[in-house]
């Protein structure tokens, strides 16, 4: 049994006619300390994905459970890095990290919560910042705070959903090592929801891709035996790295334009003739009933 396990999840947004099946038959198992990456296009329902193991979403068939025991809403043993920063903007690098540890380690002495909070943020760089607002901060800067402030509680599992997204190449090529440098000191089981594959080649054990949707699910597991460190500049010349590369990339492309293909079929236009200037006759038969005015 792993540290976490998804079983035969299914989840379902709108009724009747809206009625939309965003994910189905979702298997999946996370051991212990593991960084598992999933893939995926936009709007595949990876975002849900992740909402259903940090407990703000529920399934409608199947089961998320974690250490044996299902999951009934957010808690600390899941710490989540979102895609925006979600900083509070009145609030000061120490403070918002803080806010955080004082919910979780309600016990701690002052003197102990603030060597906590300090060695978080030390851990990501942000000493000279400490007292700076969000407003003052880089996008990188503000996303290292989230991190810090994720960490500070101390999860079992790291979750971030495309949490380097909105951040240049340069600065999200640096916060990708920084986070690695974390997780190899931490050794936190993390999964990662992005869209870019050479970030989950660089970064995780297993990648897993996440079918286009409706209805999505999980394709076959790709394992990046590349040997850690991983460095970016190495990794271009890693025959390794080329084949599994290309391996995910085929297979996204396959599987996206199957799901076109299927996608296409269900908005077939009617035929449509023209019998004089201002009317159109939808089908064969020049019925009546079947003419259209403008």
């Amino acid at each position: 049994m792993g540290l976490l396990e998804l079983k035969n999840v299914s989840k379902t947004f709108g009724q009747g006619i809206n009625k939309n099946e965003v994910l189905s038959d979702i298997n999946l198992s996370v051991e212990d300390g593991e960084f598992v990456a999933i893939v995926g296009f936009s709007g595949s329902g990876k975002t849900t994905l992740i909402n259903l193991i940090n407990g703000l979403l529920f399934p409608d068939n199947g089961e998320v459970l974690l250490n044996g025991a299902p999951i009934t809403g957010p808690g600390p043993d899941r710490g989540m890095i979102f895609q925006n920063y979600s900083l509070l903007p009145w609030l000061s690098v120490y403070s918002n990290v803080k806010l955080a540890v004082d919910e979780v380690f309600r016990k701690l002495s002052k003197k102990e919560k603030d060597a906590h909070i300090r060695k978080y943020i030390d851990m990501v760089n942000l000493t000279p910042a400490v007292d700076k607002k969000p407003s003052e901060l880089s996008g990188g800067m503000r996303q290292r705070v989230s991190v810090a402030r994720t960490l500070a509680i101390n999860p079992s599992i790291l979750l971030m959903d495309e949490p380097l997204s909105a951040l240049d190449a340069l600065t999200r090529g640096t916060l990708q090592q920084e986070i690695l440098k974390i997780w190899n000191h931490e050794k936190k089981t993390v999964i990662l929801i992005t869209n870019d594959v050479d970030e989950g080649i660089l970064m995780a054990d297993r990648i897993i891709p996440l079918t286009p949707g409706p209805k999505a699910t999980l394709g076959p597991e790709f394992k990046v035996t590349i040997e850690r460190p991983r460095d970016v500049t190495q990794l271009n010349q890693n025959p390794e790295y080329k084949r599994l590369r290309n391996d995910i990339l085929e297979y996204l492309i396959d599987v996206g334009a199957t799901r076109k293909q299927v996608s296409d079929q269900k908005y077939i236009l009617p035929e449509l003739k023209p019998v004089m200037p201002g009317r159109v006759v939808f089908g064969s038969r020049r019925k009546k009933e079947a003419v259209k005015y403008f």
